[in-house]
């Protein structure tokens, strides 16, 4: 049994050499969701702490992400978030796909589905109550119906 445990903490150790990629994109506040559809500062506020550090390039690492295997699954979710949704690109999406991202935002709430409940677990200001849910989703609802307007046929 002593073995099994110098094995696991050499294991341990060792792998600790390998860190993640915290550096983060480059910031274009002309791409980025909350400025290009001028997002009121409370609404702002409740997507920044709930999405922003998965959906965007302005992830703040926490300390837990500087431990091996956490920063490893830590860093596969943020690039697996950012590649669904970029809040700070999207401006580069087509208006079509910008309107089929909001849809997604709208369900996802709904279906309390986001923010993940692993990621509330760490960050507790980003638990939505019952009226953000519905203000997000109403504010999504209202973005979403603007962007459509603007479709070119």
């Amino acid at each position: 049994m002593k073995k099994v445990l110098i094995v696991l903490l050499v294991a341990f150790i060792m792998i600790q050499f390998f860190p993640i990629d915290k550096t983060n994109p480059p910031l274009n506040p002309g791409m980025d969701f909350l400025k290009i559809k001028n997002t009121p500062p409370e609404i702002a506020k409740m997507i920044n702490t709930s999405c922003y550090d998965c959906h965007s390039n302005e992830t703040k690492y926490p300390w837990y992400s500087s431990i091996a295997p956490s920063s490893w699954f830590l860093k596969n979710h943020i690039t697996e978030g950012r590649k669904h949704l970029n809040f700070s690109t999207f401006a580069m999406y087509e208006t079509k796909r910008q309107a089929h991202k909001l849809q997604e935002c709208i369900e996802m709430i709904e279906k309390e589905e986001m923010p993940l409940e692993s990621y509330i677990v760490g960050h507790q200001d980003a638990k939505l109550t019952t009226e953000q849910r519905k203000q997000l989703i109403e504010y999504f609802k209202k973005v979403k119906g603007e962007t459509e307007r603007s479709m070119v046929f």
